[in-house]
């Protein structure tokens, strides 16, 4: 199985998210994330808002990969994100951000984060993989789409 499959069980898999813009969205999942693995939402929204600050994490084609290091995690973590209505994510195309896979990793770990960047960029830059996201009704179908898109 791969990392970013292994990464994202079907309980971080948020569907229909009810977000207008990136700081909801980062509020959104940090208080996920605080409430399933108990980790301080503050941090992980000024951490996600600096690196965005560097620039955005928007590859284009309506995805984004927004991705952080925190200092008190102890594994890598991924959180699919499809809000309710795309929001703008300063993508280079232009063009409004509709699936997100944010992705924090420890401190320490550099060269786990640049795998896991490069494997989750390759992903979703191939168009059979984002129809698929985007045609995916439950998070256990995109759970499923995930764990096939390694399989091949």
């Amino acid at each position: 199985m791969n990392t970013l499959a292994r990464m994202c069980p079907v309980e971080d898999i948020l569907l229909d998210a009810k977000v207008q813009n990136r700081h909801q969205l980062f509020e959104y999942v940090a208080r996920h994330l605080q409430r399933r693995y108990g980790l301080a939402a503050k941090p992980i929204i000024g951490s996600l808002e600096a690196r965005e600050r560097m620039g955005s994490t928007a590859l284009g084609q309506g995805v984004a990969i927004p991705h952080a290091r925190l200092s008190d995690l102890s594994a890598p973590l991924a959180v699919f994100i499809r809000p309710e209505l795309p929001i703008a994510f300063d993508a280079p195309d232009g063009k409004p951000v509709g699936e997100l896979i944010l992705l924090l990793v420890p401190q320490h770990a550099s060269q786990d984060h640049l795998q896991i960047l490069a494997d989750a960029a390759r992903l979703f830059c191939e168009r059979s993989f984002r129809a698929l996201l985007r045609a995916a009704a439950t998070p256990f179908d995109v759970r499923r789409i995930l764990l096939e898109s390694q399989a091949s």
